[in-house]
């Protein structure tokens, strides 16, 4: 591509690099110049203007913007028409963003000018949001780059694609020991409901029983039979060892037991097994909450249908510190906590002085 200034005369078929006011119009940046473009240049006695020549082997930024687009758009996505060397893809459906990180670094990689960028891995998208935008920097880019990126978005399955939220049938089992509190029980049916309705799935099928591994066993024996997708258990304590309750119960009935320990806060404590092609959540008493926590991340997946191998599980400690918990002597709380009362004392003072400047009559306003 030969870029620079180039004598009106000699522009033709050029791109306009800037947009340039005219008397009664714009030539917009990105413009093909043609015959007219150049007369009323000429009429405005302009000598030179700053533009792209394309030459053999270059591929304009619509051209390009479209056609890596297109390599890009996975299920669940649709590609706009590019301009201005940008295409955007945006969700047809209610769902997870999945992608497939190591690509899009490689396609990242290839050139400057051909960039991709996407919302975050997993992120819950709504339909027609914006999932990702491929902008082409400058107005042309060399075949041989695009044909590379293309090359690395066409070699497996979709670098970018969402996973739409499909209705699961959910249980719920809650064990109990002597003096659980039925309203903290009623409460976590609650929060779970409200967590599957905006994932697009009805309420869940609950069921209590004795914080004991034989009462564990044989209600997840019933939800098994009773053709739930996904089991969250929520025990009565915190499970705290493979050995414990809600893990032996799940053994105990044909399951088995595939990760304990979340590198997410809240949600540390969750715990992902299996019995047959029954999903099991053991959750943390965090679940009651309606704040965001490990388990969460987990269950958008399972009922977006994707599986949650363990680099992924390793991979969520970046970003898993979702929030500090109360009642923890954790040492950034402590210096948020001075903070605040700092500011509060601040403002505190300002609020003496202009009661002090006010009672001299002064118009200064009290806020």
């Amino acid at each position: 591509m030969i870029f620079g200034a180039l004598p009106v005369a000699e522009a033709e078929g050029a791109y306009l690099a800037h947009s340039l006011p005219l008397d009664g119009r714009t030539l917009k940046k990105g413009l093909c110049l043609g015959p007219e473009e150049i007369a009323l240049l000429e009429a405005a006695r302009i000598a030179k203007v700053i533009a792209a020549r394309l030459e053999d082997g270059d591929v304009h930024e619509d051209e390009a913007a479209r056609r890596l687009g297109a390599a890009l758009t996975g299920d669940n996505l649709e590609a706009s028409t590019a301009r201005t060397g940008r295409c955007n893809l945006t969700a047809r459906a209610r769902g997870l963003l999945a992608v497939d990180a190591e690509r899009l670094r490689r396609i990242n990689a290839v050139d400057e000018s051909i960039t991709v960028a996407t919302l975050g891995a997993y992120e819950p998208i709504e339909a027609q949001q914006m999932a990702a935008t491929i902008k082409i920097i400058p107005l042309a880019v060399r075949e041989e780059a695009l044909r590379r990126c293309i090359a690395v978005a066409e070699e497996a399955g979709p670098v970018i694609r969402v996973a739409a939220f499909q209705p699961r049938r959910v249980g719920l089992l809650q064990t109990t020991l002597p003096g659980s509190k039925e309203s903290l029980l009623d409460k976590g049916r609650e929060s779970i409901d409200s967590r599957l309705a905006v994932l697009g799935s009805p309420p869940c099928e609950e069921r209590r029983c004795r914080h004991d591994p034989q009462a564990v066993a044989a209600a997840i024996s019933e939800f098994a039979g009773a053709g739930c997708d996904i089991l969250l258990i929520a025990g009565a304590s915190a499970i705290i060892d493979r050995r414990d309750v809600v893990p032996e119960g799940i053994e105990s009935a044909g399951g088995s037991v595939e990760r304990f320990g979340l590198p997410v806060d809240p949600g540390n404590l969750s715990l992902l097994a299996r019995k047959g092609a029954l999903r099991i959540l053991g959750v943390p008493g965090s679940f009651r909450s309606p704040k965001l926590s490990g388990h969460d991340w987990i269950l958008q997946r399972w009922i977006a249908g994707l599986e949650v191998a363990e680099e992924e599980i390793a991979g969520m400690g970046l970003g898993g510190l979702l929030k500090e918990v109360g009642g923890r002597p954790l040492p950034r709380a402590a210096a948020v906590e001075k903070r605040r009362e700092a500011r509060e004392a601040r403002i505190a003072a300002i609020k003496r002085i202009m009661l002090e400047v006010a009672s001299r009559g002064s118009r200064v306003p009290i806020t």
